[in-house]
């Protein structure tokens, strides 16, 4: 008589159980080594960025400006081209760099094709501007291209505006303002800051709260903040104290606060407003992946003012990726201590910063 030989059931539902476990090991490594490689693109793409920095500086005699406000142009309204444009020829984007027309900027008009001055431009979207860690394929500003990099604005504004790398070319006497050169930053290359990131906006428009059941879209939002800064700009270390109110206060507002702005984050790598940083900057305010807010007391709150706070942030654990003002980068702790996060985002403040301190 033959013998039927098999599995039994308990041998069945050991070795189940046994390919069950080494699963639920596998799947946290493999989604660990993705990441690490998206983020190593997105390293990549800072240091490219970085590059591209310097050889405008190289060329011009300056660093790209925040924007290059007011244009040519008086149709365009103040709409003026940002940095993503400057640097177009410097990222091998040549074609896209001579088919845009300066004189007109980036405005939305019906006197222009598709609304925009620029849409064939203003339309095409860069990889070398995305961070593949973002996970978000839809572009908030419909069909503008858009951007997971920021310029560096400065420090809390309330001791002073415009103290960063990224500013705006001089429209108005305030101190601070650009042309910004590699010898006007007398704190350093190597502990000033120029570009971070952060996660695009929200297509659509969809209004959110800090703690809704869609709270994972907070960090692309833009909170309001009761407090009220409009008035006491360009303080000097004076305003060290209420900076770091306006900070804390915007940690700690309400789970059920509304977001008044959604899609404006990377919102366009084209477009430059001084009063519209958080569409392609970033402030050295609250530390890395903070809540991004506005102050009520000014304009623009919707696009994040220059009175606010606009952190960088990304998807990666526990901090962002810095490309500093030398073309090095690197990864900036969420716990980073706010004297020091102020420190690194000003070009002439004035701060002794121990390397090993960020």
């Amino acid at each position: 008589m033959r013998m039927r030989r098999g599995f039994t059931l308990i041998e069945l539902l050991v070795v189940i159980a046994i390919i069950a476990v080494l699963i639920a090991l596998l799947l946290p490594a493999v989604q660990a080594a993705r990441e690490a490689a998206r983020r190593s693109q997105c390293v990549n793409n800072l240091k490219q960025l970085g590059l591209a920095f310097f050889n405008y500086e190289s060329s011009n005699s300056c660093l790209p400006a925040h924007t290059a406000y007011p244009t040519a142009n008086p149709v365009s309204g103040g709409w003026s081209f940002g940095w993503g444009v400057a640097i177009l020829n410097q990222i091998e984007q040549a074609a896209l760099y001579n088919a845009f027309n300066f004189s007109a900027g980036a405005y939305v008009s019906s006197s222009y094709p598709m609304g925009y001055a620029n849409s064939t431009v203003m339309y095409a979207q860069v990889n070398t501007l995305l961070c593949p860690s973002d996970g978000q394929l839809q572009r908030p500003g419909g069909s503008l291209g858009t951007t997971n990099y920021k310029g560096n604005t400065g420090g809390p504004p309330i001791i002073f505006r415009w103290s960063g790398t990224v500013v705006p070319f001089a429209w108005t006497t305030q101190r601070n303002l650009g042309p910004v050169t590699i010898a006007s930053i007398r704190d350093g290359t190597s502990n000033t800051a120029l570009l971070s990131e952060h996660l695009i906006g929200l297509p659509g428009v969809p209004s959110t709260s800090i703690l809704a059941s869609n709270s994972v879209d907070a960090p692309r939002a833009v909170f309001n903040n009761t407090v009220n800064n409009s008035a006491t700009y360009d303080q000097g270390p004076a305003g060290a104290a209420q900076a770091l109110a306006f900070a804390q206060g915007c940690s700690s507002l309400p789970g059920t606060t509304a977001s008044i702005a959604t899609a404006t984050h990377g919102y366009s790598y084209t477009m430059g407003y001084p009063q519209h940083q958080a569409m392609n900057e970033y402030t050295h305010y609250g530390p890395p992946n903070s809540l991004s807010c506005a102050d009520p007391g000014e304009t623009n709150t919707s696009y994040g003012g220059y009175g606010g706070t606009v952190p960088p942030n990304s998807n990666h654990s526990g901090g962002v990726n810095l490309c500093m003002s030398d073309g090095s980068v690197r990864f900036i702790k969420n716990s980073v201590a706010l004297p020091t996060w102020w420190g690194i985002g000003t070009r002439n403040g004035g701060e002794v910063i121990s390397g090993d301190a960020f």
